[in-house]
């Protein structure tokens, strides 16, 4: 299944932990609003590191969700992996396993992100379970 919709996104800085400043990590946390297939709101954490070079960088991040999902409600966790190697982005977005609770038990999927005139919008694949 296919879920496609806009989302904004609020990404507010934090302190990271004293004992890693010295890594030259950033922290920010994750508050988003989701309009189409997806209604809902999620809140996470991302941390973030710039490489030595330009244009290389990498972050982490974990956010629930929380809402509807083609009319059925429950949350989900999505784990975010994403690394820029000079230029050249890669981005892999995934339900957490076995993080889904209410009408999405059992949830699986993968997410893109697609930013364009300053907008967030999400493409979602995912499947549940016959019983849900």
């Amino acid at each position: 299944m296919h879920a496609t919709g806009p989302f904004n996104v609020k990404l507010p800085s934090h302190p990271v932990a004293p004992e890693t400043e010295a890594a030259q990590l950033g922290r920010k946390a994750i508050h988003k609003t989701f309009d189409g297939d997806l209604q809902g709101t999620s809140v996470g954490e991302m941390l973030s590191s710039i490489g030595t070079v330009a244009g290389s960088a990498g972050y982490v991040a974990l956010e629930r969700f929380e809402g509807s999902l083609a009319g059925r409600h429950g949350s989900f966790v999505l784990m975010h992996y994403g690394v820029m190697d000079r230029g050249q982005s890669t981005l892999h977005i995934q339900v957490l396993p076995d993080s889904t609770s209410g009408e999405l038990l059992g949830l699986t999927g993968r997410m893109q992100i697609r930013i364009q005139d300053g907008q967030h919008y999400y493409a979602f694949d995912y499947s549940l379970p016959d019983d849900c």
